[in-house]
């Protein structure tokens, strides 16, 4: 996130970012550890997917297709 304003900008913006002190514009600026929490963020959204998967993976109706399919698979036909 950038706060520096671009030519484009509208004046108004120019003026609360002038109100903002110069110390909390520097930590606003600040991405330090923002690629951390992106990744946490996605290892959390994996892990309940993989219990999500593994919720229905369990469930009779789904073993007995898997059943089904290896048994398929192993017959000579």
């Amino acid at each position: 996130m950038s706060l520096v304003s671009s030519p484009s900008s509208s004046v108004p913006s120019l003026r609360l970012l002038r109100a903002v002190p110069p110390r909390l514009r520097r930590v606003l600026a600040d991405d330090t550890g923002a690629a951390t929490a992106e990744y946490a963020i996605v290892i959390m959204a994996a892990v309940g997917f993989a219990g999500l998967l593994l919720a229905v993976v369990r469930s009779p109706e789904v073993k007995g297709m898997l059943m089904d399919l290896v048994r398929q698979a192993l017959s000579v036909g």
